[in-house]
């Protein structure tokens, strides 16, 4: 056996698991990005993988693999640098362990992360977010159970995780009501429910039940909702919502966008941005940032306070033939 699959099951077990500490979620998305790369190394040099060396994992093939997830998996680059940030923090460590590939190991680490352009966030309006609310079906146990599931995902802003996470113990409806929520990083953090909210997770809980251990938005057999089917289902309302609210035809509405549309909401209200990445976990405020660039109302009242001097429309014409030359390439 080569020395690649020993610091591959060390990298998992002591760096992550020992050392760090690191989440499942964590273990998982580094676990599939290494799987990936280990399947196409092997898809290149006709290796199996325990055959494989460090050295052939070298600067060219970890290219070659970024290139293939964009081009061939249709991977954004958003996905190309979560993979390389896990290829990055195997390196790191293999480095510790093997001198001897340092030079190989360096060349990989040299590779950037890739710039991309960054969209406005897409969130629902106050009408589309009340129209998705309404579509599921409340005579039914399975629509009771979404109603209130996404009641809490608009107003508390919960990650997709965070929201198929919760148990019932981690609603609490008494003085100060308010659920908690284990996000990135191990962070706890407790969201304050608004009063329609409120009554909505009580009766909920009324008739959901169940111990304080259990999935407080279980599936028909029990267990915790996946984040698939979460996806699903508020894919599902947001096109049942569409015929009563024909702005949300074209949006394309995910947990993601709820919890846009819960940040917007807060920044319409007045909320502060320090404030707003409290509510939603944000380890640095300026991950908040892009919702102040969404906020067309803030421009709008900045543009009224400012006073434009008056100006004469005009078109510069060049007094130089040179200049008019240039100008015209």
């Amino acid at each position: 056996m080569t020395s690649l699959a020993p610091t591959l099951q060390a990298f998992f077990t002591d760096r992550l698991a020992a050392q760090r500490h690191a989440s499942g979620r964590t273990v998982a998305s580094y676990r599939d990005s290494i799987r990936l790369l280990i399947g196409f190394v092997c898809s290149q040099t006709g290796k199996q993988p325990c055959q494989l060396d460090l050295a052939d994992l070298d600067g060219l093939m970890i290219g070659s693999f970024l290139t293939y997830l964009e081009q061939q998996r249709g991977n954004t680059a958003r996905t190309r640098n979560a993979r390389l940030a896990a290829i990055h923090s195997l390196f790191r460590y293999a480095a510790l362990r093997h001198p001897e590939h340092a030079a190989s190991i360096q060349r990989v680490l040299a590779i950037p992360p890739k710039r991309f352009d960054r969209a406005l966030v897409c969130y629902l309006t106050k009408t589309e977010a009340e129209a998705l609310l309404a579509a599921p079906d409340r005579a039914t146990w399975i629509g009771r159970r979404d109603h209130a599931l996404l009641c809490v995902a608009v107003q508390t802003g919960l990650r997709v995780a965070e929201l198929t996470g919760l148990r019932v113990t981690d609603a609490i409806l008494t003085h100060g009501p308010h659920v908690r929520a284990f996000g990135k990083g191990r962070k706890e953090r407790c969201i304050p429910l608004t009063a329609t909210t409120k009554a909505t997770l009580s009766t909920w809980l009324d008739e959901r039940s169940g111990t304080p251990d259990e999935p407080l938005f279980p599936s028909r057999r029990g267990s915790a909702l996946s984040t698939d089917a979460v996806e699903a289902l508020v894919a599902k309302y947001a096109a049942a919502a569409a015929s009563r609210c024909p702005s949300l035809t074209g949006k394309k509405v995910t947990p993601h966008v709820l919890r846009h549309t819960c940040a917007m909401f807060l920044r319409e209200s007045g909320t502060d941005i320090a404030t707003i990445a409290l509510w939603l976990g944000h380890s640095e405020i300026r991950s908040s940032q892009p919702y102040l660039h969404a906020d067309l109302a803030l421009k709008e009242r900045a543009l009224a306070r400012s006073d434009l001097p008056d100006t004469i429309p005009g078109r510069y014409r060049p007094t130089d033939e040179l200049l008019a030359f240039l100008d015209s390439l």
